[in-house]
């Protein structure tokens, strides 16, 4: 099992309660989409997985960690194992795209030899390897979400969680984007995906929950359509 949730519950400070006892499970090796209104809890559950926030009760266990044993220093160790990818990118525009990409590496302590070997592999991996020299701002949308999903998966993490990562895109670029995710997959990557484009999702014909106001409303399977 990669990621087990029981009983999780999130209060925010004025009593707004984000998950209310959610159980869940994601095996290893699984590409599992969670939709659901604005609300509903979905960026909220990414963000525990990701230890950016703790639950207030229950238990989240990612790994075989369990995140309320992970201490404070320890943290930055724990993400390594986990890729994330935002709806804004979250680039550095005063930098170029292999540094963008090259970030988590520098902040493990990779050697630059090796960490320049892995850029490459990964913008490859993405399509993006003949513009690991311009600057984000020089790119398409399109471009500069791949550039995040490169930056994500460089540290070759078992576990990759994206938050509504087509929400800026057309169409189009929404399907490029969830292939790039369907080959990580296929390698063996588990994959965590908020998304509200449903219409994508059945094309994707992949394991679905739905979260509403914090409660698990609905979990099933589409048979595969996107190819």
């Amino acid at each position: 099992m990669m990621i087990q949730l029981d009983d999780v519950t999130k209060r925010y400070p004025g009593g707004q309660e984000a998950l209310s006892g959610l159980t869940l499970s994601v095996d290893k090796g699984e590409m599992l989409f969670i939709t659901g209104h604005s609300g509903a809890g979905k960026s909220t559950l990414l963000r525990l997985i990701a230890l950016i926030e703790r639950p207030t009760s229950g238990q989240v266990i990612v790994d075989g960690q369990n995140t309320r044993r992970v201490k404070r220093r320890r943290i930055p160790a724990y993400r390594r194992q986990i890729g994330m990818v935002f709806q804004d990118h979250k680039l550095l525009y005063d930098r170029p795209v292999s540094d963008n990409v090259a970030l988590p590496l520098v902040i493990a302590g990779v050697g630059h030899r090796d960490a320049g070997r892995r850029v490459r592999a990964a913008l490859d991996q993405v399509g993006l390897l003949h513009k690991e020299k311009q600057n984000p701002e020089t790119l398409s949308a399109g471009e500069q979400q791949r550039v995040g999903i490169a930056r994500a998966i460089v540290t070759r993490p078992k576990l990759l969680i994206a938050d509504e990562p087509t929400g800026n895109l057309d169409p189009d670029l929404s399907l490029e984007v969830m292939r790039i995710f369907r080959r990580f997959n296929e390698v063996g990557v588990t994959l965590l995906i908020a998304s509200h484009d449903i219409s994508l999702i059945d094309r994707m014909g992949c394991s679905r929950i739905e979260l509403d106001a914090g409660n698990l409303v609905e979990h099933e399977e589409e048979d595969p359509a996107w190819q």
